[in-house]
């Protein structure tokens, strides 16, 4: 008996579940017999209680739960609610449902500890539940049952049901506790409804510093303007004597990261040194890495890193974070690496930090390294890390991989959508960004303006001014034409498709024009050879108090290049060294264009010599100077002391020296030249450089040698190739061949009004009138017109000058 007695009570007393267990299992459930009956006084309630709270295996409870049954307490509220919420922590509703029907009464605190035990357990559905039913057995409600129903809302999003509670809480006065006021914030501030957050935190009459603490933390989740109201409420609380806490000085570091506050962030961080708060906390010592790097201090970051004794995931992300923040991609992938060098298992956000990394330095070996981890450790990668995978293969130029991943993508959202439009056009795929938009449609998705901006710079690449018009349409329609950005970039379509009529339209309707707006609308008249509009345009812009910037300056730049108008060339020159923007290569280049289109070799080459630092464009610019010129030496001489320089050329730099050799009539060099782009530079030539080569052999009256050559090309890139060598023939005299070549260009380019004319003028040179006359009426009667040719010629320079009255003033 003694033993058998000693047994049962160490059963009750023991903490250690597993021994309980099998104590349990002897007594109650082996086949043995005991010599005398145990006594029921071993079965007291506090035994039990107590065996239930060190119970923390399923088996253990369910012998438990038998036992109790057992020995008559299955209708006992206090064990029965301590029943209710273990089964839920093993997630066994059903056997939590059954037992708390068969205990369910009129006891708000059986039914305030099922709330709590299911929110503990994650169940929040289960919380709505349970508390829809308390309301229906219309006994009242307790503060902490609304609490965490407010708490399990916010986790499921249920705000309808939320403002439910909310009727319940004025209805049980219970608007100036504390802890609802909380959770009520929290569920308004988290749904992005701060106002009616505001509303709840003035109705709490008694307020401490959670409740204080919620409003700032609501405050920090809007993300906009108004998230300066932390600030005040943190004074408020501070003159109510209430001290901000490590959780409400991480909240107000976040509003300050938001808002890029750099001096509230600093305040925040004098006021933690001085209360000693937050030192070794890793969250807090994370959220001011956070804080100074987003408001572009890097070195304080890096300082609080190096004084954290322990360096947790979140740290590493933050510096890494900051670095891509400043545009410094390399420091963050040197410190990715370095992470992993050191044993840090990275999570979803550093894989997606360090990919991301790669993907601005177009670093495929490094980037590829991170997704080989990816694969070997079997990481499930959330949407974010997946989009910047995509981001990365595209900007290293591989789209089928990007594709791949897209591919196997099930829930694809518009931001992974516009990833992949972004990497179409950036690889030249235009046609596919404009395929990517229309899926994207038709999954359902809503476009946001990135997406929206995405297909219509895909379009306006196509030069495919319907479907322009279409997505136009589609901007009107929802209501997108008051987006700058977007009007911006119709602009750009319309101008580079050659509708400058619509773009001049949709230009005028923008109430707020921006230096994009003017700088598109002027690149359209440039490129569709209306330069004095341009000009014009530029009036009204410094009228408007615009600065421009290098992209309008090289605008300008071209517009007087088409027009000659030297003087206002200087004029621009004279004011990029003003205001020193001489060290700007894009400018520079667009200056020797134009100085030598002007007539004005000199001042280039002065200004090429004079230049710190060349560019590759800066050279192929000063050789296509001097090809204009007839300079051929020269120009081929700046190429050999390109390749002395160990300057590698590309194909507009054999383009430029091509043109050169044609204009000069050095056939030789040409061939040798263009010889070398595949020996010596393994390029391929193009459409371009077979037409320089068909015209130089052409001019030296090799038609043959010229026709050979364009044999080489596929028909449809022969067009400007097919042009030169007809006009050779028509110089030279060989109609036989120029009937062929004239035909072969006809049917490439029929709509092609220059095409016509050649033909016309070779059959006119041989006097085959009937010919002339059937090709002139089928021009006719395609409504085709030749563009009138124009000289310009300068009279009275000073006229000149005060007809555009250019001037240039720093606003």
């Amino acid at each position: 008996m003694n033993s058998v007695s000693s047994g049962i009570a160490k059963l009750f007393n023991k903490t250690n579940s597993s021994k309980l267990s099998i104590k349990i299992h002897y007594l109650f459930f082996s086949n043995s017999s005991l010599e005398k009956p145990i006594s029921h006084s071993f079965f007291t309630l506090e035994n039990f209680d107590a065996s239930l709270k060190h119970c923390n295996h399923l088996h253990s409870l369910k012998k438990l739960h038998a036992c109790i049954n057992t020995y008559g307490f299955d209708c006992n509220i206090f064990l029965g609610s301590e029943l209710i919420n273990l089964y839920a922590n093993f997630g066994f509703l059903i056997e939590s449902r059954w037992i708390f029907r068969r205990i369910i009464n009129n006891n708000l605190s059986l039914w305030n500890s099922v709330v709590v035990g299911y929110f503990r357990a994650g169940h929040f559905d289960e919380v709505l539940k349970v508390y829809s039913d308390l309301r229906r057995q219309k006994i009242g409600v307790h503060s902490s049952a609304i609490t965490f129903s407010l708490k399990s809302c916010i986790e499921l999003g249920s705000l309808d049901f939320g403002r439910g509670i909310h009727v319940d809480v004025f209805k049980f006065g219970l608007k100036s506790d504390p802890f609802v006021g909380s959770s009520m914030i929290g569920m308004y501030s988290k749904h992005g409804d701060i106002e009616d957050a505001s509303k709840v935190f003035d109705e709490i009459t008694d307020r401490d510093l959670v409740a204080y603490t919620s409003m700032i933390t609501g405050y920090a989740q809007v993300g906009d303007h108004r998230a300066y109201e932390a600030f005040s409420v943190a004074r408020c609380m501070q003159k109510e004597g209430l001290d901000p806490n490590r959780i409400t000085l991480v909240s107000l570091l976040q509003v300050a990261t938001h808002l890029r506050a750099l001096e509230h962030g600093q305040a925040i961080h004098g006021y933690a040194i001085r209360r000693g708060i937050g030192c070794l906390d890793e969250v807090f010592e994370t959220s001011l890495m956070d804080m100074y790097g987003k408001c572009g201090i890097l070195n304080k970051p890096t300082t609080i890193f190096g004084k954290m004794s322990t360096k947790t995931v979140g740290s590493w992300n933050a510096l890494i974070a900051g670095h891509l923040q400043l545009g410094d991609p390399f420091e963050a992938v040197t410190l990715f690496f370095l992470m992993i060098k050191e044993n840090q298992k990275p999570d979803l956000i550093t894989l997606a930090n360090g990919i991301l990394g790669c993907a601005n330095l177009e670093l495929l070996r490094q980037g590829k390294s991170i997704h080989g981890y990816i694969v070997r450790n079997h990481v499930q990668l959330d949407v974010v890390a997946t989009t910047a995978l995509i981001d990365m293969y595209m900007k290293c130029y591989h789209v089928k991989t990007a594709r791949q991943i897209f591919a196997i993508i099930e829930e694809k959202d518009v931001i992974l959508f516009n990833v992949m439009m972004a990497g179409y056009i950036q690889n030249g795929l235009a046609f596919e960004a404009v395929e990517a938009f229309s899926k994207m449609v038709g999954t359902g998705l809503k476009p946001n303006p990135s997406s929206i901006l995405s297909v219509i710079s895909a379009l306006g690449d196509l030069k495919n001014t319907l479907g322009g018009k279409c997505a136009h349409g589609y901007v009107l329609r929802h209501g997108f034409e008051s987006n700058i950005d977007i009007a911006n970039l119709v602009i750009y379509m319309y101008a580079k498709s050659g509708s400058i009529e619509q773009a001049k339209q949709v230009f005028n309707k923008v109430k707020y024009k921006d230096l994009v707006s003017f700088t598109s609308m002027m690149m359209g008249y440039v490129n569709n050879g209306h330069a004095d509009e341009a000009v014009t345009l530029f009036q009204l812009m410094q009228r408007e108090k615009l600065n421009p910037d290098s992209v309008t300056l090289i605008c300008l730049l071209r517009a007087f290049a088409l027009l000659g108008c030297l003087d206002l060339v200087k004029e621009i020159h004279a004011h990029v060294l003003r205001v020193h923007m001489e060290k700007e290569i894009p400018i520079i280049n667009s200056l020797l264009t134009s100085y030598s289109k002007c007539g004005k070799l000199k001042f280039a080459r002065d200004l090429f010599q004079s230049m710190d630092e060349l560019c590759l464009a800066s050279w192929n610019t000063m050789i296509a100077a001097y090809g204009m010129h007839g300079n051929c030496l020269e120009a081929l001489q700046l190429f050999n002391q390109m390749k002395n320089e160990n300057i590698m050329p590309d194909g507009s730099t054999f383009m430029a020296i091509l043109s050169a050799c044609s204009h000069s009539g050095l056939v030789e060099e040409g061939l040798n030249v263009f010889r070398s782009m595949k020996e010596e530079y393994s390029l391929t030539p193009i459409e371009e450089h077979y037409g320089c080569m068909v015209d130089l052999l052409s001019r030296a009256g090799q038609l043959e040698e010229a026709y050979d050559l364009l044999k080489c090309l596929p028909l449809k890139q022969s067009g400007s190739g097919l042009g030169a060598l007809l006009a050779a023939c028509r110089v030279h005299g060989n109609t036989k061949m120029g009937e062929v070549i004239g035909r072969r260009l006809l049917d490439l380019e029929p709509r092609n009004p220059s095409a016509y004319g050649l033909v016309s003028n070779m059959y006119a040179g041989d006097e085959k009138w009937n010919e002339v006359a059937e090709i002139r009426a089928m021009a006719k009667e395609k409504g085709l017109k030749r563009t009138t040719g124009y000289s310009l010629i300068e009279l009275e320079k000073q006229v000149q000058s005060n007809l555009f009255k250019v001037k240039f003033t720093v606003n």
